[in-house]
């Protein structure tokens, strides 16, 4: 599935002091990463064992919440500030690890974290890509 990140990137009249393909890449990890953490989220709370899940069900919402405002800051290029870019980016970093890590402590049991985990490892390494290109 294509999504419209990479053309509206490459429709932006100015330049971007950014790799685009890395950006949009990152970009849609991050809105993946918030969709499948929102999901899961709500998969835990409809688990009979949800008081089992309680941080599985923040951390979710921590996540998500983290993952949709970076997505939508990077999005943004007027008066871009790499300094606030590479801490959303940092901060995506963590909260998508511990997200991982949550998760996969109940995959075995719930597909839907399986399923979340794979997604915040995948967002995690694609933030770490574009904070190497950031240095």
């Amino acid at each position: 599935m294509t999504t419209p990140t990479m053309p509206m990137l490459e429709t932006y009249p100015k330049a971007i002091n950014l790799d685009r393909a890395r950006l949009a890449a990152a970009i849609d990890a991050l809105n993946a990463c918030a969709e499948a953490c929102t999901a899961c989220a709500d998969a835990c709370l409809s688990e009979d064992s949800v008081a089992d899940l309680t941080k599985c069900i923040r951390t979710n919402l921590d996540c998500a919440d983290i993952c949709a405002t970076t997505a939508r800051v990077l999005s943004r290029h007027t008066g871009y500030d790499a300094n606030v870019s590479r801490s959303l980016l940092e901060a995506c970093v963590t909260v998508c690890k511990a997200c991982g890590d949550e998760c996969a402590r109940h995959l075995g049991m719930h597909e839907h974290c399986r399923i979340c985990a794979e997604a915040c490892r995948s967002c995690e390494q694609a933030c770490r890509e574009l904070l190497t290109a950031m240095s």
